[in-house]
């Protein structure tokens, strides 16, 4: 029986390395480079745009044997002085101080706060600022870049990014009204960073940073431009936003099922009235304690944030149909909203 043999020549690395199609490796290293590199150049051409405009702010708090302070950031959005930040970075504040990009400081005075919406606009009474542009945060995708641009801890201008998380959302503000189409993003956020711009990889800032959820990774929100945007003109045109209020104390709670079948309702919950205000716009109404609230101005109410978004500007002075259920029966009222000094 013949044998043979086969010699196999070493295969050398070198072989391949002039050879695209050989070495799949290779190419594809350069596609991930390629990659990189626009990344890296978008975030830093945002950088670069709009992190002149942002600003640091220190709050000073008086009151007690020491003055609380506080900070955070803020960017300027007009180029006469306007900076809009955070509510929870300035409310309260005896004195507030902004220090700009370039290291010049000023006393700044607040011109007008909103913690519903955790936003407020301060001044620096400086012309030829460079300001930031604005964008549009309805024409904001879910995956899209994201850049934060902050100064948290005190760090000047930290550089952030990440990528839009979800849309949409809605946060709790302080005084316990939702603030809706909140922004999430995984871009990091610190202490320090609230009232930061969140910005496109070509500069348009699309939302204010606002809140982190810990213990969590990764979790972090905006409130979206185009809100910040309405708020910061009442802001500057009336130092507040106006909402309208009934005059009561109330809580959400569910609706016994008989209720709901017997007077075909849409909503299985309702607001029940704990507290009605001497001479308010519920008692003139009619309203008792005990009636439940199922309808406002045409609408559904199944829970206290159903009431708080009605309750806009809009309706104050305006006669308001309203629903109610007291004692097992559907009545119809009509109240006249007031002007709200922040309560329902």
């Amino acid at each position: 029986m013949r044998t043979s043999t086969v010699e196999i020549a070493p295969v050398r690395l070198d072989d391949f390395r002039d050879s695209p199609a050989g070495n799949p490796s290779e190419s594809s290293d350069s596609g991930d480079d390629a990659l990189l590199d626009a990344y890296s150049r978008a975030v830093t051409h945002a950088a670069e745009r709009v992190s002149p405009s942002v600003v640091h702010l220190i709050s000073h708090q008086s009151g007690g044997p020491r003055s609380a302070r506080g900070s955070g950031s803020g960017f300027v959005f007009t180029s006469n002085g306007y900076i809009l930040t955070n509510s929870h970075v300035v409310h309260g504040a005896s004195r507030i101080g902004v220090t700009l990009s370039d290291g010049r400081s000023y006393d700044a005075d607040l011109i007008g706060d909103d913690p519903e919406t955790d936003l407020a606009v301060v001044r620096i009474h400086e012309e030829g600022l460079t300001a930031v542009v604005m964008g549009d945060s309805q024409a904001v995708r879910v995956g899209q870049l994201a850049i934060a641009i902050g100064h948290p801890y005190g760090f000047q201008c930290t550089v952030t990014a990440g990528v839009v998380s979800a849309l949409g959302r809605t946060l709790r503000a302080k005084s316990g009204r939702l603030i809706d189409d909140v922004l999430q993003t995984d871009a990091a956020l610190n202490p320090g960073n609230s009232g930061g711009p969140l910005v496109t990889s070509r500069g348009l800032v699309i939302g204010v940073n606002t809140a982190v959820i810990l213990p969590a990774q990764g979790i972090c929100f905006a409130i979206a431009i185009n809100t910040a945007k309405y708020v910061a003109g009442r802001l500057i045109k009336d130092g507040r936003v106006k909402r309208s209020r009934i005059g009561v104390a109330v809580q959400t709670v569910p609706l016994p099922k008989r209720l709901t079948t017997r007077h075909n309702l849409r909503v299985e919950s309702g607001v029940v009235v704990l507290a009605v205000e001497p001479d308010g716009p519920a008692e003139r109404a009619g309203l008792y304690e005990g009636d439940v609230l199922v309808g406002f101005g045409g609408h559904d109410v199944s829970g206290i944030d159903d009431l708080h978004r009605l309750l806009s500007e809009e309706r104050v002075g305006v006669r308001t149909p309203i629903t109610v259920i007291r004692e097992s029966e559907i009545l119809s009222l009509e109240m006249i909203p007031a002007e709200s000094g922040g309560h329902s």
